[in-house]
């Protein structure tokens, strides 16, 4: 099992940040903190429908981190979380530059993480500027939800 880094974040964890957070600054924060970061640019094109993205980057394992908070309401997006089991963090900080960002969410990594290892996927948490994180949408709710639009 691997070590957590310097910082105390699970180095096995690998945070996959979307389009909309994918600024240099952002990166390098969480870099900074010595976990493995993946940007949506490095690997799609920008137009990447949502739900192909969210898939593969399931598949792979990674933590999705985004300030789409409308996702959680999008049916298609939703079915491809539950597909591929993925773990989404939504930020909620609204009105951040790139540093600020990065800031906000380097502060919030080992939460993250450790809510990560604690939640089975697929989930839907909220991350805050202030670096709190809650559950938004639980495995449960969301094949709850997924089978009443499908009944």
């Amino acid at each position: 099992m691997r070590e957590p880094s310097e910082g105390g974040v699970d180095p096995a964890v690998v945070f996959f940040l979307g389009r909309n957070l994918g600024h240099e600054a952002v990166a390098t924060a969480l870099r900074g903190q010595g976990v493995q970061i993946e940007r949506h640019a490095d690997h799609f094109a920008d137009d990447a429908p949502d739900q192909e993205w969210l898939v593969d980057v399931g598949q792979r394992g990674w933590a999705v981190v985004t300030q789409d908070d409308r996702i959680r309401y999008r049916r298609a997006e939703r079915a491809a979380m539950c597909a591929a089991n993925v773990r989404l963090f939504v930020f909620t900080g609204k009105q951040m530059r790139g540093p600020e960002i990065g800031a906000s969410l380097a502060k919030a990594l080992n939460k993250m993480a450790r809510f990560a290892g604690r939640h089975g996927p697929p989930f839907i948490a909220r991350v805050s500027r202030n670096g709190e994180v809650t559950l938004w949408k639980s495995a449960e709710d969301l094949a709850a939800e997924a089978a009443r639009s499908a009944g």
